[in-house]
């Protein structure tokens, strides 16, 4: 059970020192307390309540003996239900505790590591780091989340996520007793609907990238590969004879300029897909082009013949959305395939499989924009039979 101890303070009238003493709080030791209390010059009383908790005895004072005894009946109940915490551990700053947190965490990817020390820096320790974890309150997270989202909503909601999961781990760890993260939604980024490019804008971007990169911005826009994936291709993982193109990997560039190649995005994004058949003629003619006969040569390579760079795709992407006039992103291409994908009558399962996608929600969204420009997009398919989408050769 938890234990309340009254402790008397004052000065001792012979020494002139600081004195204390501690008491039970029983009706002999209030006696005893209150005895000693009167032969103390400006005595003071204050109650400490101890409880044993995880095998070790923690104490916590306070000035009023109602204050103790509300504690004291409050802890006794959460130990029984296994959720009581060291008053120290709520002591623990989020930015100690969020450095630790960050340490410990061996399993995420480079970039993903490199993502959640930039949103600490930039956005969570400056509004969290100086406070105690006990100290921060939902009213305060969702002051900080209404804040941020006025100009940044996508990244105020990937920076309620990983303050959600940091808090989360302190409950775990039983830093604290329930995480004050309980703003409904507020880690939903709701994904702004962007324009896709058209077939003849493909064609034409197609044109504006430089010949050794062309086919990448074909395959992005017809088999839906993420940009990473795109350039983590190597020889060994496209096969003309079945028309496949196998995604085992994603190249990434982290915040200290290195090149990090690892596993897809999620485990949905390793996946083998279906070439149509027109690119066919074009992949096969790249690859004795410019790819080198080693199986693991980079399809898209960079200047020395290995990884290339995600800044330097980006780079030559902007100049040849630049000439053509048209502001996409690469990732709109990826846009583009899902929304043609869907637009065929595949199925959700389907269409996840084809693009990567671990949960359904997106490949709905595609599914639900075919319903909107069905026939527009019945047409465009149609064209292409009667006048094939421009390939631009590169023999």
């Amino acid at each position: 059970m938890a234990a309340i101890i009254r402790k008397v303070t004052g000065e001792d009238p012979a020494t002139r020192k600081r004195v204390a003493r501690r008491f039970p709080d029983t009706e002999r030791g209030r006696a005893a307390a209150e005895t000693y209390a009167a032969g103390l010059a400006v005595a003071r009383t204050v109650y400490d309540v101890r409880v044993r908790i995880g095998g070790r005895q923690v104490s916590k004072t306070f000035k009023t003996k109602a204050e103790a005894r509300r504690y004291a009946s409050a802890v006794e109940t959460d130990r029984d239900r296994g959720v009581a915490v060291d008053p120290r551990s709520s002591r623990v700053t989020f930015g100690d505790y969020s450095t630790r947190w960050l340490d410990s965490r061996h399993d995420l990817r480079p970039r993903t590591r490199d993502d959640y020390a930039a949103l600490l820096k930039v956005h969570l320790v400056p509004a969290f780091g100086s406070f105690a974890l006990g100290a921060i309150t939902p009213s305060m997270v969702r002051n900080w989340h209404a804040q941020l989202s006025q100009d940044h909503p996508a990244r105020a909601a990937k920076g309620y996520r990983l303050l959600r999961t940091i808090l989360g781990t302190a409950v775990v760890d039983r830093y604290l007793i329930v995480s004050p993260c309980q703003v409904r939604g507020a880690g939903v980024e709701h994904a702004v609907e962007r324009e896709i490019p058209s077939l003849a804008e493909v064609a034409a971007l197609t044109e504006a990238m430089p010949a050794n990169l062309s086919a990448l911005a074909l395959v992005a826009a017809w088999c839906g590969l993420r940009r990473g994936e795109l350039l983590g291709l190597t020889r060994a993982d496209l096969d003309p004879l079945h028309g496949t193109v196998r995604v085992a990997r994603s190249v990434s560039e982290l915040a200290d300029g290195s090149i990090s190649v690892g596993e897809p995005k999620t485990a949905a994004g390793r996946r083998t897909v279906a070439v149509p058949r027109h690119l066919l003629p074009t992949l096969e003619a790249h690859l004795a082009t410019y790819v080198g006969a080693d199986p693991d040569a980079p399809i898209f390579a960079g200047a020395n013949g290995g990884w290339l760079r995600p800044r330097t795709i980006e780079r030559h992407w902007v100049r040849a959305r630049t000439a053509v006039g048209v502001n996409y992103r690469l990732h709109d291409l990826r846009h583009l395939a899902a929304t043609l994908t869907a637009a065929t009558g595949a199925s959700t399962k389907e269409i996840m499989a084809r693009i990567g996608h671990a949960s359904p929600a997106a490949a709905l969204r595609y599914q639900h924009a075919t319903e909107d420009r069905d026939r527009a997009i019945a047409d465009a398919l149609s064209d292409l039979v009667s006048a094939p989408v421009p390939i631009r050769s590169v023999g």
